[in-house]
């Protein structure tokens, strides 16, 4: 079920290449269609977002109730509730870990320099519904923006009869201030230019449909966004010492996603490909969602054969994986091999599901190889920064002829006159 590959130069290049072209940008038609919800919204407010949301979803959109979040909450298995509220308290304690806080200092000058550092006053998140809702992905972008100092969470998902009740009490869990139901692009356009009773937010996150992430894409520079997600993916390096039943399984649960997911092996043994290849036959063979699992590892999935740990270093930096497991005999040694990843899972005992939905880093990865440039989401995902800088005259007449010089040297005489009233009564009026 997993092709075998030699790495020689050309045949591992390959692989990558259909891996980046199954995340290719989103078709003109549908970005097309969201462009035009978008600007609908934009023009005519809640009605727009009325129409959409009758004609996609069949409800009007409404305020979900501090008594439905409470019923949902109370609806779900005890075990469930204790296990969002652990994941939930874990995700905290790693957020506050990484929170950065105002600071000033006084610079070479004299003068005081620094930052205050805020949270954003509104977030949406948005939470798609039916089958692909996840009480996970309420957990791990609600509490970071709460961690941040947020003043207001809202989350909207579809408006249907049946609101999964798991992201109901997830968002009660999080400390969501208000739930909305309305799903689709037609969301995406109320939390970008408000309308009616759902507010203009400055950030959208979560995930949706391409549609929804088509209307995210466009709807950046207006607000900010979380990112664009694509398919995901999981990249394990592995050598002779590894586990197979171990790596066949962490690969299985991504092909499990979708059939666009990508599941790929770099390792130095021929040896334990071939012995994941049968772990993932014996293993694929109880799984509910095994035709999916069958088509994303037959047009995404690989095991990729190195001639030693470097050269899988390397590949996996120029694949840059959302997900990268190193399940080597001292994966310490490989980590400072690696540059480019999402998140980096050490050992055969920190699988990727672990990150799924505990220990408190994000599942919110960049991906389709942006991890190159994009970090996950956290805590500094929902902050932002005000420069301060604070001089008395001394501190400025230690630098104004070289801000003049700057200034004239880019011809902009304002800039040079602004400095030298303070010095010369003027001088740059002469």
């Amino acid at each position: 079920m997993l092709k075998i590959i030699k790495a020689d130069g050309a045949a591992e290049k390959k692989q990558i290449e259909d891996m980046r072209a199954r995340a290719a940008q989103t078709g003109e038609g549908i970005s097309a269609v969201a462009a035009a919800v978008l600007q609908d919204v934009r023009e005519n407010g809640y009605a727009a977002v009325e129409k959409y949301s009758l004609q996609f979803d069949g409800a009007k959109p409404r305020e979900i109730t501090a008594e439905e979040l409470d019923a949902a909450y109370e609806s779900c298995p005890k075990e469930l509730i204790a296990a969002m509220e652990q994941a939930a308290a874990d995700i905290r304690d790693y957020n506050e870990k990484l929170l950065v806080r105002s600071a000033e200092w006084r610079n070479p000058a004299g003068g005081i320099v620094g930052r205050v550092v805020r949270g954003l006053t509104r977030v949406g998140i948005y939470v798609p519904g039916g089958t692909a809702a996840y009480p996970s992905s309420v957990l791990m972008n609600a509490v970071p923006a709460k961690v941040a100092g947020v003043e207001e969470i809202i989350m909207v998902t579809p408006p249907t009869k049946n609101l999964n009740q798991a992201v109901l009490a997830a968002a009660k869990i999080a400390g969501v201030d208000r739930v909305i139901g309305v799903g689709g692009t037609q969301a995406i356009a109320a939390l970008t230019y408000g309308a009616g009773f759902i507010p203009k937010v400055d950030k959208i996150c979560g995930p949706g449909n391409a549609y929804v992430a088509a209307a995210k894409r466009l709807a950046y520079g207006a607000i900010d966004i979380d990112m664009v997600a694509g398919p995901s993916e999981v990249l394990v390096i592995a050598d002779e010492t590894s586990n197979p039943k171990y790596v066949a399984a962490d690969l299985l649960s991504q092909a499990e996603h979708d059939v666009l997911a990508s599941a790929v092996l770099l390792t130095t043994s021929e040896e334990l490909a071939r012995a994941v290849d049968g772990e993932i036959v014996r293993q694929t063979g109880y799984l509910s969602r095994k035709d999916v699992i069958a088509q994303s590892l037959r047009d995404f999935g690989a095991a990729i054969v190195c001639p030693d740990l470097q050269t899988c270093a390397d590949l996996a930096n120029e694949i840059a994986p959302e997900h990268l497991e190193i399940c080597t005999k001292e994966p310490r040694a490989v980590l400072p091999m690696i540059c480019n990843a999402g998140a980096v899972f050490l050992g055969e005992n920190a699988p990727e599901p672990l990150g799924d939905y505990m220990a408190g880093p994000n599942h919110v990865l960049p991906t389709s190889g942006t991890a190159r440039f994009f970090s996950p989401l956290s805590v500094e995902s929902f902050l932002k920064s005000m420069s301060i800088l604070e001089y008395s005259r001394e501190n400025l007449e230690q630098q104004w002829r070289s801000i003049v010089t700057f200034a004239k040297a880019e011809f902009l005489t304002a800039h040079a006159n602004s400095i030298e009233v303070r010095f010369e009564d003027g001088a740059a009026a002469k």
